[in-house]
């Protein structure tokens, strides 16, 4: 009895034991089932190998229908087109090249003036307007010039001036050379009117033929450029004037006139030179510069003692109805043809006469003008023998 009673209360603990040890295994296994799975996924995560459980599916979620954009209305300000001319890949400096064919016409226009004071010399500018037949030769500095000039009375009232020398000058950028100038006029005075009285005198002055070399300087990006070519001009000159002179006493003689001239200044074509650096040269055509002037002048010849012979002469001059004869096609700009405004300077000169003996005199004398450019300040000096027979 005691035995079976032993065995039923053995039977039952283990019974109990058995629940509750199934009890305990069954709440060890969730928990050794999630460190499991979080070992599954962070190997999974960093190997790359997939994972044995089932990934979870998701319901897509609804979208919201799209907004409706409204078109972007037109600007009030207009995009930019791209400009059709490609930027410049060489020097610039075209402009530049442009402008300097005004300063061809400088050079040129005074090239005109200085060749007719030069031909004045030969008209005897620096004598008195009444004298005696004489002859002088004559040297020059400033602008070198060598030559003849003199008078001679064909009548009472009516003489000859004339001259030819050879010169050569440069001025602003030109050079002139081997250049024959020639001049002669007829003078007419009215001596029998007395002591004061009219005079009146029409004339030429000629330069055939004279080598020119021209000057055309520029910038650029890439720095200045300088530019000398050679060609060939000739000048031509008509004038006339009218004056009154005054002999105050027999040393004194005063004269005012106004003159009108016509000048005219053929130039051969010619191209730039060519130079190392060059990019916007010039080919220059054939072409004739004139121009008009009037002067309004006076002089007064003095003798001193019986031997010091002296003169001094002046007058403003104006230039007007000029024209250049440029025409010039420059690399970047075309053709460009410079304008010739109306110019005004004064033109002067004077004589110093030494009587070494009876009818000899050596004469120091200069002629020059005084203004803006293209004109400008220049002056003409040089020594003379001169003759009276």
């Amino acid at each position: 009895m005691r035995a079976v009673t032993m065995a039923r209360f053995d039977v039952r603990h283990l019974s109990l034991a058995a629940a509750l040890t199934a009890t305990a295994a069954l709440a060890l296994v969730p928990l050794n089932a999630r460190p499991a799975a979080a070992q599954a996924s962070e190997c999974g995560s960093e190997c790359g190998e997939p994972n044995p459980s089932p990934s979870p599916t998701y319901s897509p979620s609804p979208s919201p229908s799209p907004t409706p954009t409204p078109s972007p209305s037109p600007s009030p300000y207009p995009s930019p087109s791209p400009s059709p001319y490609p930027p410049p890949s060489g020097p610039t400096g075209a402009d530049s090249s442009g402008n300097s064919i005004g300063g061809l016409a400088n050079q040129r226009f005074n090239q005109m003036i200085t060749n007719r004071v030069l031909g004045t010399v030969l008209l005897g500018v620096n004598e008195q307007i009444n004298c005696s037949d004489c002859i002088s030769a004559f040297g020059s500095a400033g602008s070198f010039s060598a030559g003849i000039h003199g008078r001679k009375e064909l009548t009472n009232n009516l003489s000859l001036l004339a001259g030819i020398a050879y010169t050569q000058y440069n001025e602003g950028g030109y050079k002139i050379t081997s250049a024959p100038i020639g001049a002669f006029a007829l003078r007419y005075d009215f001596t029998d009117w007395g002591s004061s009285r009219p005079f009146f005198d029409v004339g030429t002055i000629l330069t055939p033929w004279e080598k020119a070399r021209y000057t055309r300087s520029y910038s650029t990006s890439l720095g200045p450029v300088s530019v000398t070519s050679s060609t060939n001009a000739s000048n031509y000159a008509v004038y006339g004037r009218a004056g009154w002179m005054s002999r105050l006493s027999p040393r004194d003689e005063v004269a005012a006139s106004i003159e009108v001239w016509q000048l005219w200044q053929r130039v051969s074509g010619y191209t730039d030179s060519a130079v190392a650096f060059n990019p916007f040269d010039a080919s220059i055509a054939t072409g004739t510069d004139r121009t008009s002037l009037v002067k309004i002048g006076g002089q007064w010849t003095h003798l001193f003692g019986s031997n010091i012979e002296t003169n001094i002469n002046g007058g403003w001059v104006q230039s007007f109805a000029g024209h250049s004869g440029i025409v010039a096609t420059v690399t970047g700009n075309g053709v460009v043809v410079p304008t010739m405004g109306n110019q005004g300077w004064f033109e002067y000169g004077g004589r110093l006469g030494f009587r070494v003996q009876k009818g000899w005199i050596v004469d120091l004398f200069a002629n020059g003008t005084l203004g803006p450019q293209p004109v400008g300040n220049t002056i003409h000096g040089g020594v003379g023998l001169r003759i009276n027979y």
